[in-house]
């Protein structure tokens, strides 16, 4: 019989709590237009806020107060605030887009300082285990129904089950098989040490293990191939961990080569798609692109050395500047970490940001190795800083930490491991003495509730725009009514640009909406109301960016300029380049 021992006090709160806030936001596939994660993100806020509500009142022998050393991470996150707050002041980026953003640092910060004050309590353990807990159901309920999406396919439904985007690949309810894949080695983590802490027995740990990394492969996310190497490399420094658990973590980079293998030949006896088998073929761009905006990115970087282009900026600045030979999907992220704080906003500020980031990150190294003397408080807080690691390797390649589904988690991880091992206070004691930061925590997860709960009401605003009720009201008074949103006003300006007939509400919509993503079907209405309204240099221009991504849905626009029954004189503006020289900042 199959049993999970949780010896702590009110452990199934615990569980239960970190379930709401960790496993159901991953398992979500219901959705509204127009955000496909929307409804995951606002589950992971409110479970956030209940965690953080419910765990900022609990006393565990004294106050809340966290290391001197947390500060770093809280004033890198506290920078990044100020630029997502205060980048409408001179980048004119959308109010909507400036509070979401801001709102989501915040949380992320209050994530962290949640971790760093329960970090040094006697009872830390106990949250771990129920985070751990809730990674492997998440991560369970994340295989199946990625198994479900390669070889059942018919049974995702959208509601409960997600349709995989990308034949042959599991994507997991996050809907992208990069997610699942991060979700997924999080979970063989939290497995590996439960087993550890003896919660799950040996056997069934590896076992979930085996299972969770089969459905890696059918991802085909190439940073599952370098998370199973950073997990053998765990189980190769960490001398704590226990032999068995050992062998295991070195044994997974062979293990997942056999399943990829396994998954390929079944693919091809069985004739079906396995997504995954052309990933790592040198035929074509291995990178998928991020070589070229990666590119692209340093030239940015290159003219705006000092401020950037603006916090929230890069989609906008990089679309409209020229890159002849640029990548052709629209990239609303430079798929870097460092790279993405370094164009948006300027090396000075990224570089003051990123090295916060690093001492933190040295720190909470520092505090996982001091740790090896501190009995059962050592080997939660290296699989904690594991994950943060492996997080941080899928930012290089990706950006997950824009999603509060994985950005509360790591922040919260992150300052468990900056905590530090748990003392008694002493006068050698690096905690604070000031006084008490609960009420603070306390009153902090009210606002966020509240506010991730608001958001709701706000959504409907614009759901009703792309996803119309019976008796809806006619589409113009839709979009006013979304024009009105605090957080989600983008989507409801980008709708007002590409429906209106009036060119000089489609320009002013179009301006607003363009600092969210441009994409062809923007871009074109933006240009046409350009022209309409007499600004036609701007619009050649404009036309000629979105020439560059040689999108076949701009093929009917530019086809006229390719007709040889019509003269020069004739066709139409979006044929000409412009005689005047424009940036992006033109566009604002």
């Amino acid at each position: 019989m199959i049993t999970v021992r949780m010896p702590m006090r009110n452990g199934r709160g615990l569980l239960l709590l970190a379930f709401v806030a960790v496993a159901l936001p991953t398992m979500v596939a219901f959705n509204l237009p127009p955000s496909a994660t929307y409804f995951n993100q606002v589950f992971a806020l409110l479970g956030w806020g209940v965690w953080m509500l419910v765990m900022s009142g609990v006393r565990h022998g004294g106050r809340f107060a966290w290391p001197r050393v947390g500060g770093s991470v809280l004033a890198a996150l506290g920078l990044l605030f100020l630029a997502a707050a205060f980048s409408p002041v001179w980048t004119t980026l959308p109010w909507a887009l400036s509070l979401s953003n801001a709102a989501l640092i915040a949380s992320a910060a209050l994530a962290a300082a949640l971790g760093i004050c329960t970090g040094r309590d006697a009872h830390s353990t106990d949250l771990f285990r129920a985070l751990c807990v809730a990674l492997v159901v998440a991560g369970l309920a994340s295989s199946v129904i990625g198994i479900i999406q390669v070889f059942a396919p018919a049974l995702a439904d959208g509601d409960w089950i997600a349709r995989t985007s990308v034949e042959g690949r599991a994507v997991g309810n996050l809907r992208q098989p990069n997610h699942l894949c991060s979700l997924l080695l999080w979970a063989i983590v939290a497995a590996f040490w439960l087993g550890e802490a003896q919660v799950l027995g040996r056997a069934l740990s590896v076992a979930l293990t085996a299972l969770m990394l089969f459905v890696v492969v059918l991802s085909g996310s190439r940073s599952g191939v370098v998370g199973a190497a950073m997990l053998a490399f765990w189980g190769l420094l960490d001398t704590r961990v226990t032999r068995p658990t050992r062998a295991a973590l070195l044994l997974l980079p062979l293990v997942y080569g056999l399943l990829w293998f396994g998954a390929s030949a079944w693919a091809q006896q069985s004739q079906h798609v396995f997504g995954g088998a052309g990933r790592f073929s040198t035929n074509g761009d291995i990178s998928s692109s991020r070589f070229g905006i990666w590119s692209n990115s340093l030239d940015l970087i290159h003219t705006h050395p000092w401020t950037g282009v603006g916090f929230g900026e890069f989609n906008l600045a990089w679309s409209l500047t020229e890159f002849p030979g640029r990548p052709v999907a629209f990239f609303d992220h430079t798929h870097n970490l460092p790279l993405q704080l370094a164009v948006e906003l300027g090396l000075p500020m990224a570089c003051v940001v990123l090295g916060l980031l690093g001492w933190a990150l040295w720190s909470a190294a520092q505090n996982c190795r001091r740790s090896s003397h501190a009995g059962d408080r050592a080997l939660p807080q290296r699989a904690a800083f594991v994950m943060v690691l492996l997080v941080l390797m899928h930012s290089l390649l990706e950006y997950p930490l824009w999603y509060a589904y994985f950005l509360l988690p790591t922040a919260f991880a992150l300052g468990l491991c900056l905590a530090g091992p748990s003392r008694q206070q002493g006068p050698g004691n690096t905690a604070s003495a000031k006084p008490d930061h609960a009420t603070s925590l306390r009153i902090a997860s009210i606002v966020l509730l509240l506010g991730a709960a608001y958001s709701v009401y706000d959504y409907f605003k614009v759901v009703v725009i792309f996803a119309p009720p019976d008796g809806a009201a006619p589409l113009a008074e839709r979009i006013a009514v979304g024009q009105r949103s605090l957080f989600f006003s983008h989507h409801a300006d980008y709708a007002a640009a590409t429906t209106s007939d009036d060119p000089v509400t489609a320009l002013a919509a179009a301006q607003r909406a363009a600092h969210y993503l441009l994409d062809t079907r923007l871009m074109m209405a933006w240009a046409n109301a350009l022209h309409a309204t007499g600004d036609t240099e701007r619009a050649k221009y404009l036309a000629q960016r979105l020439k560059e991504f040689r999108n076949p849905q701009s093929a009917d626009y530019f086809a006229p300029c390719n007709d040889p029954n019509l003269a020069s004189a004739d066709k139409p503006y979006q044929c000409f380049a412009p005689q005047h020289k424009f940036t992006f900042a033109d566009f604002r």
